[in-house]
């Protein structure tokens, strides 16, 4: 005969109940513990821009200023460019291609290797939004080399099949979304540097190869002449986007 408890059930249920209602008390309470943990601890292993900026991220990559100058201005006189006001995105792409090796620099490939996706996209935001005047060291230009330059620039050289620089970088070289970047104030010793790699096949990381191709009919002194153009120009001069924002 089946023994009835005294709620009329077969077995005293009240105690089960209580051991549920704990373990699943005790599962909730742990749960909440780990995520206030992790939200706790997620700052400490945030991307800091600055840090890394200033003192590099403690895991391969050196401080981003050592080569690319305090707010980054960039370093005429080592060759170190300047990303100061470059897109986010087209420094980012820069940056991913470098860790990939689709863009090739002895100096570039393990820095990028050592920054996590986040940091390479918080370094990207950083300096994107960084403003800095022209770095200490620029020769000045020839004047005449830079008359021939902004010719260059600014018209082309159809007769040769060369479009206007400022038809992609967009005019005084301001850049032109995430493709095209700012040239204004960027280290003619640097611009020099990379026309002759897409001119030689050393760099190829350009949509469409447009650069490889623009760059194959310029001489080593159409070369000079348009880097002394964009080199003398203000960096900081606001593209057509960022008028009227907050600085």
């Amino acid at each position: 005969m089946k023994t009835v408890g005294i709620h009329g059930l077969g077995r005293p249920r009240g105690r089960r109940h209580v051991r549920c209602g704990h373990r699943r008390l005790v599962a909730v309470t742990l749960t909440c513990i780990v995520l206030l943990t992790v939200a706790s601890l997620e700052p400490v292993f945030a991307a800091d821009a600055n840090t890394i900026a200033a003192s590099g991220n403690g895991a391969g990559a050196p401080a981003c200023s050592a080569c690319h100058g305090q707010s980054g201005e960039g370093r005429p006189d080592a060759g170190f460019p300047r990303i100061a006001g470059l897109s986010a995105g087209y420094l980012l792409h820069q940056l991913n291609d470098f860790a990939s090796g689709a863009r090739a620099s002895d100096i570039m490939q393990p820095v990028a290797k050592a920054l996590s996706e986040d940091e390479r996209q918080a370094m990207a935001t950083f300096y994107a939004s960084a403003s800095a005047s022209k770095a200490p060291g620029e020769e000045k230009p020839d004047q005449k080399a830079q008359a021939a330059g902004a010719a260059l620039a600014e018209r082309g050289l159809w007769t040769k099949g060369l479009p206007a620089c400022a038809q992609c970088h967009g005019p005084n070289g301001q850049g032109v979304g995430d493709t095209f970047p700012r040239l204004a104030g960027q280290s003619s010793a640097y611009i020099v540097a990379q026309l002759t790699a897409w001119k030689n096949g050393q760099r190829n990381n350009d949509p469409l190869h447009l650069m490889t191709g623009i760059a194959s009919k310029l001489d080593d002194k159409q070369i000079a002449a348009v880097a002394a153009y964009y080199a003398a120009l203000d960096p900081r001069t606001p593209t057509a986007e960022t008028k009227g924002s907050t600085p």
